[in-house]
């Protein structure tokens, strides 16, 4: 990889003094040994594997320089989610530094649909695209790729979905680390279509170097491939793992205006931004404008170069964030009441629900809301314009292919894609019964240890334990995702001496430990979001009561909260429950 800066916090060179409880949770995820620990805390951009290395990189870079070199016009097109919308912005700003003004698009989840479609294709030649350049979409759209071999426009389809149509897509080149004759590494396979899109611009800049041209570092562009990779659940696998975690050492500098408005004066000082404040700050609110309307204004938000203008673009997409909540909030409670009146005894395997008027911007939201609640996979249908077509949101459970179980079922469906943990689908509504009774049949066969969402926890410590050095230890492990997921601790000596409810649906809880350390028992706050009425818990009342004759066990993730300038540590609690089980 290019000679990028790569400047590490101390962590790196003291990866081998660090603080036990951390040295065991690496243990437990397999970083044992020295080399396997300093692999893990590594930021060395060079020890990566070869991005350079994809199927059809080299043609599609040959054709971009072609391009280039004919002053022909290149068009840039992605999905509509968060992957798809950074993947858009980090080619845009390539090419910006390479003096090179490109067109964006992307379709509306509500017009176009998913993928890249011969109607996107015209949308580009009246605009004088010669060159499309999809990102994040593309794999699975034959018809679209053949549509374009009679037009005066070239394809290249970069993707990192799953290639699981009949045949690869006959596009001038196709490049994704998933499709069915790629042999690069298994490391490569998990990138995001943000990491894929940022290996053409790699290549394309070793190109262009070749021919004596000077093109500035890539190194920024990180900070985007950073928020793609982490909202988008991929697997946080070494490359991905060390490429992230450049990308949020530079958001706190963030050069991104729209990027700018996401930080509180106490980010910008950070030697990194923690990745929940891209998984549950910056992608909901860029994902939100997709989800309720065109896309285009969370696009913009990341491309536009005048602040107050990108300030606009972020208020605006905060108020469509505030409104998927509310809608999200309804169709998620109709949800849950429509699985009650059908949950029995044996339990099922995966919930499946449908309602005709449920808003299809949130039912994905729904679905994975669904998974957490319930612990099992979970598939919402909602209508569409044609009576009788519905589609769906799935998600999936533990470590079931939900690709490969609705895979068993594809001759029900007009059209679906996706991978491992989600997928879309659209049927017609005839074949719903079909698919409840197939998919139930399937996962008959998989053990239920696989395909259902249990609660564990990383290391049993004391209260005690919990203080500002592991916090600050705990830090160092960023980026957190799948794959290397933020630690929760179990807490069996915590006594609960108060608690409060919050909005009518938060507790915040306060605890004490049931031992001194230097002479005081200490006290710690929690807090549980959306705990009131949740699925499973038992009332804040009935805990506190019960914990004298049944202790308690306290699931938490440890945090520092940053609240008027001063820093105050935080259990942020994932679950409280008796020792004993209560009948």
């Amino acid at each position: 990889m290019e000679n990028l800066n790569t400047t590490t916090p101390q962590a790196e060179k003291d990866s081998f003094k660090i603080n036990p409880v951390v040295r065991e949770l690496l243990k437990r995820r397999g970083f044992e040994s020295s080399d396997e620990i300093k692999s893990f805390f590594s930021w060395d951009l060079k020890n990566t594997e070869d991005l350079t290395s994809l199927l059809d990189l080299d043609k599609a870079t040959k054709r971009i320089l072609e391009a280039l070199d004919k002053n022909q016009k290149i068009g840039i097109y992605g999905d509509y989610d968060v992957d798809g919308t950074t993947s858009c912005a980090l080619l845009f700003h390539f090419f910006k530094s390479i003096n090179v003004e490109v067109e964006l698009f992307q379709p509306s989840r509500f017009v176009e649909g998913y993928g890249v479609h011969p109607v996107s294709i015209d949308q580009a030649l009246e605009k004088g695209v010669k060159l499309l350049i999809t990102v994040d979409c593309g794999i699975s759209n034959l018809e679209t790729a053949e549509y374009t071999h009679d037009k005066d426009i070239d394809l290249i389809i970069t993707d990192h979905h799953k290639d699981a149509k009949e045949y690869i897509p006959k596009a001038y080149a196709v490049i994704n680390p998933n499709r069915r004759d790629e042999k690069v590494a298994e490391d490569l396979k998990h990138l995001a279509g943000v990491g894929v899109a940022f290996a053409l611009a790699l290549n394309i800049k070793k190109a262009l170097e070749e021919k004596g041209k000077t093109v500035p570092s890539l190194y920024p562009l990180l900070q985007l491939v950073a928020i793609g990779t982490i909202c988008d659940l991929a697997n946080l696998s070494h490359t991905n793992r060390v490429l992230t975690r450049h990308g949020l050492k530079q958001l706190p500098k963030t050069n991104i205006p729209g990027l700018q408005n996401f930080l509180k004066p106490e980010d910008t000082v950070k030697d990194f931004l923690e990745s929940e404040k891209c998984s549950f700050l910056i992608g909901p609110n860029i994902n939100s404008r997709g989800r309720l309307d065109h896309p285009e204004v969370s696009l913009q938000l990341l491309v536009e170069p005048d602040p107050l203008k990108a300030q606009k673009h972020y208020f605006t997409i905060t108020n469509s964030n505030f409104e998927r909540k509310v809608i999200q909030k309804e169709v998620s409670e109709q949800a849950v009441e429509d699985i009650k009146k059908t949950w029995t005894e044996p339990n099922p395997l995966i919930n499946i629900v449908y309602r005709e008027d449920w808003h299809e911007g949130v039912i994905g939201i729904v679905a994975s809301k669904l998974v957490e609640t319930f612990k099992i996979p979970a598939i919402v249908f909602t209508g569409t314009s044609d009576p009788k077509i519905i589609k769906a949101s799935a998600r999936t459970a533990g470590e079931l292919d939900l690709f490969k179980a609705l895979d068993h079922c594809k001759d029900l469906f007009l059209k679906f894609g996706g991978h491992k943990a989600a997928a879309g689908l659209s049927m017609k509504k005839e074949n719903l019964p079909l698919l409840k009774e197939k998919i139930n049949q399937y996962l008959k066969t998989i053990p239920e240890i696989l395909r259902t969402k249990t609660e564990s926890f990383d290391l049993e410590v004391s209260l005690n334990d919990m203080n500002f050095e592991l916090a600050e230890a705990l830090h160092y492990m960023e980026p957190f995702g799948n794959g290397n997921s933020i630690p929760i601790f179990r807490i069996k000596d915590a006594y609960l001496t108060s608690y409060s409810i919050l909005k009518d649906s938060h507790v915040r809880w306060n605890f004490s430990s049931k031992t001194k350390q230097n002479n005081f028992y200490k006290s710690l706050n929690g807090i549980s979001f959306f705990y009131v009425n949740k699925w499973g818990t038992l009332d804040p009342e009935q805990l506190y009561s019960i914990q004298d004759q049944n202790p308690l066990i306290v699931d938490a993730i440890l945090n520092i909260n940053h609240f008027n300038g001063k820093k105050y540590l935080q259990l942020m609690v994932q679950q409280i429950q008796p020792q004993f089980q209560i009948n």
